[in-house]
């Protein structure tokens, strides 16, 4: 049994372009590498074949799992109302220690992109913040054992 993936409107368009693109181009362009290399000759020792066929198996494995996430994904629409932190809010927090402010959305862990702001309903702080409201405060412990405690500021869509 599978575990449902949790993926915003703009994820999961992401993902399906990004399959196409796998599909196509890349296959294609693995092929053609694939038959060059063979036209070196050997290919026992022929590392362009190795390297070309070590990449099309990535590229395989790469659309399997995408296949497998569009498949037991579930869309998330933006939350109706801003009262609340939800899947698909974009949240305002502020450390409490140092008053700094970050800005994030949260994602379902397929579309997680921290260095873009987007992160896991399943992080710490995405778990820690899931259900506040506006002023709530919330301690974390992250993975290094570190505890940070923050304040939301705003929730938006």
């Amino acid at each position: 049994m599978h575990k449902e993936i949790a993926l915003t409107v703009e994820g999961h368009a992401k993902l399906e372009e990004e399959l196409h693109y796998l599909e196509t181009t890349r296959r294609r362009e693995v092929g053609e590498r694939i038959k060059e290399a063979k036209e070196f000759g050997d290919i026992s020792e022929n590392s362009e074949y190795d390297d070309a066929k070590n990449e099309q198996a990535w590229v395989e494995s790469r659309i399997i799992e995408v296949n497998q996430i569009l498949a037991h994904a579930t869309i998330i629409s933006s939350p109706k109302k801003n009262d609340k932190v939800s899947l698909g809010s974009r949240v305002e927090l502020q450390m409490t220690e140092s008053g700094d402010v970050h800005r994030y959305q949260i994602v379902g862990s397929a579309e997680a992109d921290p260095s873009n702001d987007k992160i896991s309903n399943e992080s710490p702080v995405g778990q820690a913040i899931i259900g506040r409201r506006k002023g709530d405060s919330v301690t974390v412990t992250v993975p290094s054992g570190r505890v940070l405690e923050y304040t939301v500021l705003s929730i938006t869509r």
